[in-house]
């Protein structure tokens, strides 16, 4: 078995002035990186204002699609932090969703979510079906924060730690198993679709 670690892109979906994600993306990177399958990074779509309208898949892409697409290709596997706008996710995680296809392709993605009561799960469920599209499988264990403004101290402590690092222990141990598969997969046998 091939022990180099996984490329693991840890996504923030919201663009938002004052938005929460990156306190909830840097505490998931910081239990990540303790576990050894994986080589983890946090891209902040925040950093990659991309173009406004979708450009065809067969024309020259924009300079900052071809940035991240090219972190999106590297990756072995996702998780993507989505607050709950509206009973969704982000219309800023959805646009930088739909610039890519090949990019998420047969790579595994956990989500994490965050909210008021409902702890962002109903956008963690929308974007269920939208990565299905892209035949990328996201993972059964959720992450999710419940009025997530209070589950964080100023130090980007989470509150709930024992029961929060449980469920990203049980997470990164299953996108660790679709990753390692997958990558297999992906080499032997390249996806297409």
């Amino acid at each position: 078995m091939n022990d180099a670690p996984l490329r693991l892109s840890i996504i923030i979906g919201s663009v938002r002035e004052g938005r929460f994600g990156p306190k909830v993306a840097h505490w998931y990177h910081d239990q990540a990186k303790a576990f050894a399958a994986f080589d983890s990074e946090v891209i902040d779509l925040a950093d990659y204002p991309l173009p406004t309208a979708l450009a065809p898949f067969d024309r020259p892409r924009d300079e900052v699609v071809v940035k991240l697409g090219t972190k999106l290709a590297e990756s072995d596997a996702f998780c993507v932090v989505t607050p709950e706008y509206n009973h969704s996710f982000p219309a800023s995680l959805k646009h930088a969703i739909d610039h890519f296809r090949g990019e998420w392709a047969a790579k595994p993605i956990a989500l994490v979510s965050y909210g008021g009561m409902a702890g962002g799960l109903r956008a963690a469920e929308h974007l269920r079906l939208v990565f299905a599209e892209l035949h990328a499988p996201t993972i059964r264990e959720m992450v999710s924060f419940h009025n997530a403004w209070s589950s964080f101290d100023a130090h980007g402590n989470s509150g709930e730690m024992d029961r929060a690092v449980s469920a990203v222990t049980t997470q990164l141990r299953q996108l660790e198993w679709w990753a390692r598969h997958l990558h297999k997969a992906r080499i032997a046998d390249p996806y297409a679709f």
